[in-house]
């Protein structure tokens, strides 16, 4: 049972970035300050969360209510949760200022059991969660087409389940008149069969995700100014669609506020949530901060405080454009525009949209390949997934799986779902970590911490609480299908980590 929760001395963990002969750091090259970390976070967090997340959030759907314009509560209460946890990851990135976030804290600190299943876990926050951006970005894509006079088969540019899913409304005793519903329910109709079964393929989601695998496998380095110009582009766009949308709001959209209740507003936190998932961005570059202890707690509260006024505001425009039940699409910011004749400006959302996305397809398509390397680093995954191109330099092998996995269930998968599965992987992510921090104060309260979690029993079980508590609001089958993924998970421990772990022949330590 020991070894199960074996640890790996926070000391080893700084080693392996300290040359043992000159003691000098061979890391990652320490060059960023609070405000390319801050940049860093607003890059990582304005993506798909808002671009596309949102418009479920507000109208509902089949296992949850909507919010109507009370999402903008929503935003608050997730912003708060998430504060919560942004100060216990500070505390362990100024502690242990190397890159690998979550699942290097828990090795540290809960044993080895836990960083397993935690970097089983973040497979949904960074692969699962991509998969939700490449249906998103398709669907921006998609629309930028259409301004151009270029329409795809509706059946090459969807998922099989919204396909039928519009079908079937659009045939209803009371047929739907929504132009996402009717569009969806044209791919049903329209598309070929194989074998009495139609051929639905959201084929754009695939080809981003190919291209993006490409360009990791052949080696790019996103520099602090790179990320700074489409933290900027992003900006600019949702400025764009504020300034503009806010000429053609009609208060009467606002009417009822909360449609369904708080019920409405605690659902609409839980999938909304997916729009915050980047913060944790800023933890992974701990490595790379020229002083992790100061700048890093400074840099995920600010990236938080500045993204959630935007996505208010954004969300404010969005629900006083167009009534709160007719937000169901992957584009509702590009939606909105076109639902009251403003195509052109629809164009410049989806242009700015399809950037953007595909930045944070990048970046997160890089994280998880890294992920593996870290595991397989220690054992607990098979020599080959920390494998590096003998040209390039990178996780080829890696990347190549992780590019794969997402372009399939891009293909054929349904944004809302996957949504909700990374948004409670995250969560439970966020969980672990704020666990991690009271753990490690009990077990070693000597050590010292540059950055300490101010109050933080108090902060720390309200980062448990909040977060379980969200977790709480997602529907049934989200909780069937986490379950049932860390199972699979803890079955590939059990037959491959436990026995090729690297601590495995030693006796536990603890610092």
């Amino acid at each position: 049972m020991n070894a199960l929760f074996r640890r790996k001395p926070i000391s080893e963990i700084r080693d392996e970035h300290v040359d043992p002969q000159t003691e000098v750091e061979h890391g990652l090259r320490r060059s960023l300050g609070v405000w390319q970390l801050t940049a860093l976070g607003i890059g990582a967090i304005i993506g798909a969360g808002i671009f596309s997340g949102a418009g479920t959030a507000v109208s509902g759907g089949p296992n949850h209510p909507g919010a109507g314009p009370g999402l903008v509560v929503s935003y608050v209460l997730v912003a708060i949760a998430c504060g919560f946890a942004a100060l216990c990851y500070a505390e362990f990135a100024s502690l242990i200022p190397q890159a690998g976030s979550a699942y290097t804290y828990a090795y540290a600190t809960l044993g080895e059991l836990i960083a397993w299943i935690i970097g089983w876990d973040l497979i949904i926050e960074y692969a699962v969660g991509n998969i939700a951006v490449a249906v998103s970005w398709s669907a921006y894509f998609t629309t930028l087409l259409s301004g151009f006079g270029i329409h795809m088969p509706s059946w090459l540019a969807t998922d099989p389940r919204t396909a039928f899913q519009g079908f079937t409304a659009v045939h209803a005793a009371t047929p739907s008149t929504d132009p996402t519903m009717i569009e969806a329910a044209h791919a049903w109709t329209t598309a070929p069969h194989i074998l009495g079964f139609p051929v639905i393929i959201n084929l754009p989601a695939v080809l981003i995700v190919a291209l993006i695998t490409w360009i990791l496998v052949i080696g790019i380095r996103e520099s602090a100014w790179a990320n700074t110009v489409m933290v900027i582009l992003k900006l600019a766009i949702l400025f764009f669609f504020i300034a503009m949308g806010s000429f053609w709001v009609k208060p009467a959209n606002w009417h009822p506020f909360m449609p369904n209740g708080w019920n409405g507003v605690f659902a609409g936190a839980a999938l909304i949530f997916f729009a915050y998932i980047g913060f944790d961005a800023v933890s992974t570059a701990a490595e790379e901060a020229k002083d992790p202890q100061r700048d890093m707690p400074k840099a995920m509260i600010l990236s938080l405080i500045a993204t959630s006024i935007i996505y208010i505001v954004v969300t404010l425009v969005m629900t006083g454009l167009v009534p709160w039940n007719s937000h169901g699409s992957a584009d509702p910011l590009a939606a909105a525009f076109t639902e009251r004749g403003y195509n052109w400006a629809a164009g410049i959302i989806s242009f700015g949209a399809v950037i953007a996305m595909a930045s944070v397809l990048l970046v997160f398509q890089m994280g998880q390949p890294r992920i593996f390397f870290s595991m397989a680093r220690d054992g607990l995954l098979p020599p080959f997934a920390a494998k590096l191109h003998p040209k390039y330099r990178t996780p080829h092998v890696t990347t190549i799986l992780t590019g794969a996995f997402v372009a399939f269930f891009a293909a054929f998968a349904n944004i809302n779902e996957v949504i909700e599965l990374t948004n409670i992987g995250t969560l439970f992510a966020f969980v672990l970590v704020a666990v991690g921090v009271m753990a490690l104060r009990l077990r070693e309260p000597e050590r010292h911490r540059p950055f300490r979690t101010p109050a933080v029993w108090f902060v720390a079980p309200a980062a448990i609480l909040s977060c379980g508590f969200l977790m709480y609001q997602l529907p049934l089958i989200t909780w069937k299908r986490f379950v049932i993924w860390l199972v699979v998970g803890l079955v590939f421990y059990f037959l491959y980590g436990y026995w090729k772990s690297n601590l495995r022949d030693r006796p536990a330590a603890g610092s």
